[in-house]
């Protein structure tokens, strides 16, 4: 793991988490159980502290930052998708930050709130419980139904039983040549949000 002593700070990493080594984590850092932090993350706790409790994942790219004295915190079960920056800002439990959404300093997101993907969520906004905010600058534009946050809380769930699996099965290796005969393509067990919107709908009409 990348992990980095700054100023005397010193990261805290459960033992259960799983911290990629293409991740970099930096100084106040304080990581909790079931935590996946994935390739390419930037947790820079070199000038406030960050507080990642027990399941949340912070997935490919993202960047965690703050400006000097705060504390920027992700509450259980927060999922930040791939590329998303959060600077300076809280999230709520089991809240969803879409792909490359931008939520920055003294924001506040709610329980169970998801914000889109590409989102710009501007200083200061506060986004109250199960509510959905999207757009540049962002906006509420709806509640969030038992169905989205049932189908966020399934896709969470597959995360935090990712440190697992990469604490067991993940090691480097040469690359195979070829496929090997016969070997099996990964199953679907969750689908995206349009899908299974659809399904829903089909059920609602039958």
């Amino acid at each position: 793991m990348s992990i980095y002593e700054f100023k005397g700070y010193q990261p805290v990493v459960h033992e259960t988490a799983f911290v990629h080594p293409l991740a970099a984590v930096t100084g106040n850092v304080i990581i909790g159980k079931d935590v996946y932090i994935g390739p390419g993350a930037a947790i820079r706790g070199d000038w406030g502290k960050i507080v990642i409790e027990d399941g949340c994942n912070v997935q490919e790219n993202c960047t965690i930052h703050m400006f000097p004295g705060v504390t920027v915190i992700l509450e259980k079960s927060a999922h930040v998708g791939h590329g998303a920056i959060i600077h300076g800002a809280h999230l709520g439990e089991n809240c969803l930050i879409g792909m490359n959404a931008v939520v920055m300093d003294n924001v506040k997101v709610g329980k169970e709130c998801i914000i889109g993907a590409h989102s710009f969520v501007p200083e200061g906004m506060k986004i109250a419980e199960r509510k959905l905010a999207v757009g540049n600058p962002a906006k509420i534009v709806k509640d969030v139904t038992d169905e989205m946050i049932e189908w966020k809380t399934k896709g969470t769930k597959l995360y935090q039983q990712l440190p697992k699996e990469l604490h067991e099965t993940l090691k480097e290796c040469e690359p195979l040549s070829e496929a090997p005969e016969g070997r099996e393509d990964q199953k679907m067990g969750y689908e995206t949000w349009g899908r299974k919107k659809s399904k829903i709908r089909t059920q609602q009409s039958e």
